[in-house]
């Protein structure tokens, strides 16, 4: 297992940048580009799941690491949800839903799963708490 010694180092994290990278692209032109309001609150939700993991980083314990996983994990699901919305007003292609969907469901389940982790060696190690 690799050590982790910045945020950047974090799987989750990476993952979590290349879903921005692809909602930014997408999300820059066309039609897509000109409804602020769905484009914002997507490109907020994927921007939001990439900083929690940073944020959470530099937490002092496990536990509060562990809070901003979740947090960064529901946003995955946001990123998720919206896409439905950016496909039924016909913003984007079966193909591209299913990609970025893909992509979303990464950080969603690499985020649920260090969080599990972190939480199940707060509760052999007191001392992170």
């Amino acid at each position: 297992m690799t050590k982790i010694e910045r945020f950047e180092d974090i799987r989750a994290w990476q993952e979590a940048r290349v879903l921005t990278r692809r909602v930014y692209a997408l999300t820059t032109s066309g039609q897509f580009g000109k409804d602020y309001s769905l484009r914002d609150q997507l490109q907020r939700a994927s921007v939001s799941a990439m900083a929690n993991i940073a944020e959470g980083f530099d937490c002092d314990s496990n536990k509060e690491f562990a809070r901003f996983l979740e947090i960064a994990r529901r946003s995955a699901v946001e990123v998720q949800s919206l896409l439905y919305v950016a496909q039924d007003v016909g913003y984007i292609d079966q193909a591209t839903f299913d990609d970025l969907f893909a992509q979303a469901q990464k950080v969603k389940g690499l985020s649920g799963a260090f969080r599990h982790t972190l939480l199940k060696n707060t509760r052999r190690s007191p001392k992170n708490d």
